[in-house]
Parts: structure tokens; sequence; C-alpha cells
């Protein structure tokens, strides 16, 4: 259920496919279980594989439940590829201030006051802040004027980074604990924030050895979790398969393990057809091109986009269920002609993006990528999460638990055939 009514005639529900009622957990977490106790929950997944739609839905969800949400994609306010927990935390403050502020409800903490000025001396840069500016503006005009200069942001971020308690302090006594108050005033049930896009951090090395995300949600996971409010945060697929995983659940996490959203399965462990999965592909292809005709009539009118069925469900299965890859299949065929598509065409269009996505590919992931297969399963070890990264391999969850395939595409091609071929006559 997405929010905006022209939104939901688009959206297909694949809970009962993907091995779990993954967003019903988050929301029942929040609005059943600790209503009034703030929580903070971990949120997972290949990169489009529907993360935003089902965050998305959820905020829409707990909006009917009575809650004040703030959804915010982190890709739009921060530097992904130089983040530090100081940046996040003004970032929640700075869309907790607006999301307020258009309901009318203006809160300006003393401490952002004070610190504001300092920071316009400390940098001495002409930042021109107001007397009366409110907590977003002033968050804004900061964070614009780094984000011009890295030399301005790590100046910033040296001044901030002895004060994040203090931050930290100030966001929850004199933003989160008096937004709260004041929605529960308005009928509000309390105030939710959803962080998406955080998974998309880059994945560098930092000088003490560990990576960026785990160094944001590991090492100062507990200072992300103090929020006094509820909080969702999208984190990097990686981290879940990390020797760090267990600290990571317990810090960031508070002993709950990352709710992961894994692909939607158009095929089983065993290679076979899973119909179940490949028919909710096929309504997202159709819901696309017939929106506000039932499920159950868009079966007919599968060849006023396709030449025939199969060839929709050529496209269905060469995306091993991920569900941004099968758009973007489906524009692909449209940059060619119109509906209906041809199989020809189709096939042209997934030979383009075998060809792109393999080019990538160096021997030694290769390697990685037959162990994958040959295994069902990826293993702890750094090299494996660039093969989530890229998408070179796909994860699925059914009743036994998570297993891996490579992605269908790449299976196409002489590398992985030739591989195949020669397993076969080994055995």
């Amino acid at each position: 259920m997405i929010g905006n009514a022209s939104d939901r005639r688009y959206y297909i529900d694949f809970a009962a496919v993907r091995g779990g009622k993954i967003i019903e957990a988050l929301q029942r977490t929040i609005a059943r279980i600790s209503p009034d106790v703030p929580t903070c929950q971990l949120f997972t997944g290949h990169l489009g594989c529907g993360k935003s739609t089902e965050l998305l839905r959820l905020k829409a969800e707990l909006e009917v439940q009575q809650f004040h949400v703030v959804y915010f994609e982190s890709t739009h306010v921060l530097e992904m590829a130089d983040v530090d927990v100081t940046d996040i935390l003004l970032a929640i403050a700075g869309q907790v201030s607006q999301s307020l502020e258009a309901t009318k409800i203006r809160l300006k903490p003393t401490y952002f006051t004070k610190l504001f000025g300092e920071i316009v001396d400390f940098l001495q840069t002409p930042i021109d802040l107001g007397v009366e500016a409110e907590l977003s503006v002033g968050i804004a005009k900061i964070t614009a004027k780094t984000k011009e200069s890295p030399q301005l942001r790590r100046r910033l971020r040296d001044y901030l980074e002895p004060r994040t308690a203090n931050i930290l302090q100030s966001i929850n006594q004199e933003l989160l604990e008096r937004a709260n108050k004041e929605l529960k005033t308005r009928g509000k049930k309390g105030l939710v924030v959803i962080v998406d896009n955080l998974d998309r951090v880059a994945i560098r090395p930092l000088p003490s050895g560990r990576s960026l995300p785990e160094y944001l949600f590991i090492e100062r996971g507990e200072q992300l979790r103090k929020l006094n409010c509820h909080v969702v945060y999208t984190i990097p697929l990686a981290l879940t398969f990390s020797n760090d995983s267990a600290e990571l659940q317990h810090r960031l996490g508070g002993g709950v393990a990352p709710k992961m959203l894994p692909m939607i399965p158009v095929r089983l462990r065993s290679g076979e057809i899973f119909t179940q999965g490949l028919a909710m592909m096929q309504q997202m292809v159709l819901a696309r091109a017939f929106p506000d005709i039932l499920p159950s009539d868009r079966l007919g009118l599968i060849t006023e986009v396709f030449d025939s069925r199969e060839t929709l469900d050529r496209l269905c299965l060469i995306s091993g269920g991920h569900v941004r890859d099968l758009l973007g299949l489906l524009f692909d065929c449209l940059r060619e002609q119109d509906p209906p598509f041809e199989r020809d065409c189709v096939e042209l269009v997934i030979q383009r993006q075998r060809d792109y996505r393999a080019n990538a590919i160096d021997p030694h992931e290769w390697e990685l990528i037959f162990q994958v297969v040959q295994q069902q399963r990826v293993r702890g070890d750094i090299q494996y999460h660039a093969l989530l990264r890229s998408l070179f391999v796909f994860e699925y969850r059914d009743h036994q638990g998570a297993w891996f395939a490579v992605n269908p595409v790449l299976a196409e091609t002489e590398k992985f055939k030739s591989w195949l071929n020669d397993t076969h006559k080994q055995i």
C-alpha cells in the first residue's frame, strides 16, 4: 500500500514468494510491540530489488496507524563516498525539523543556535544563517556549503566529532522528545524516521583497516541507535556477510538481526521454474501497461505488449527476479520499438545486458561465481561482497533458508557455459 493512490496501481505485493512478511515485521515492531519506546531496525537487500518501494509502503501503513513518518533518501543530502556519524545525525535532525515545520511545529534547539554561530566563526566562511532561521535551514545551508569543498567538509567534521555526544543529546532532548510530545497532543502515536539509501555508502577502506560501512554501522552503531524516536536504517548487504555481523546485530540492531529483502524467485533451488514467482513478475510488467485493469484480466492482453507469452516469460526469467533489471530490460525494448515487442528485439536487449555485465568480471571473480553456483552459498570474505554488490550473484529465501544463484544473464555467457560443460564432464 503505497501512499499515493496513483502509484498503488503499479504495486505488486511479493511477500508470499520472498520468504516472509518483511515489511509487516518492521511495522509490527513499531506499531504493536513497542509504540512508545524508540526502536532501531535495520533493512537491507540487493541494489534495485525494491527496497525503496517497500519502505514507502511501510511509511504509508504507519501513517494510517497515526504515526508521523519522516522518509528521506540519504543520497540526496549526504556525500555517500565521504560520510561520518555526525553527517547522518545532522541529516536526520534537518529532515525531521523540515517535516515538522510543514505541519506548523517549529522547534529551535538552543544548542544548535549556538553551534551554528561557532561553526561559521570556525570555518571563516560566509554562511548567512539569519537570526530566525529554522533548524532545517541552518543545517541545509551548512551542508550545501561543505558539499562544495571536501577540505571544508573535513574541517567541519574535525570540529563536530568531539561534540557528537552533545549533538546527540540536543537532537534527543530539544528536538525529538519535544516533537513526540507535540505530535501526541495532535493525536499522533509518535515519530518514525526512515533513512533510505544508506546502503549506498562507499565500501572503501579507512586508515584503521575497517571499511567505511563497518566504521559507521558497527564501530559507531551505538550512537546511531540512540535517537529518541523509531528509526529504520538501510544498510549495505555486504555487512550481513561480514565476520562482524554479530557485532552489527548487537551494536546497531540492539540484538535484532537486519531484515533482508531477497530477490523474487523465478526458479527453485533445483533450477525448475517457480510458477508463482514468475506469475508475479509477469504482473509487475503488465501492471505498467495496464494499471487500471484487474490482474486476472491483464493476462489476456499480453499480446498487446509482447508477440507471445513465451517472450514475456523469457524476459522475466532472465531478470532472475531482480525488479530494476527487469524494468531496465523493458525500457530498453521500448527504445528499440513500439509494443508488441518481438522475440528478436527481446533477445537483442538481453544480449546487450549479458555483454555489459560480463565485461566487468575478472578471472578471479569468475572463479568465485563458480564456487557460489556449486555451493549455493556466499562466504563472509570481503571478496564475495563484490559479487553481491555488482549483481553477479543473487540471494533468495525459501523454507530452508537463504540460497544463492548466478545472475541468469551471466549464465548465458560462453565463459559460464564452458565451465558448466567441463564440470559435467568431470562428474
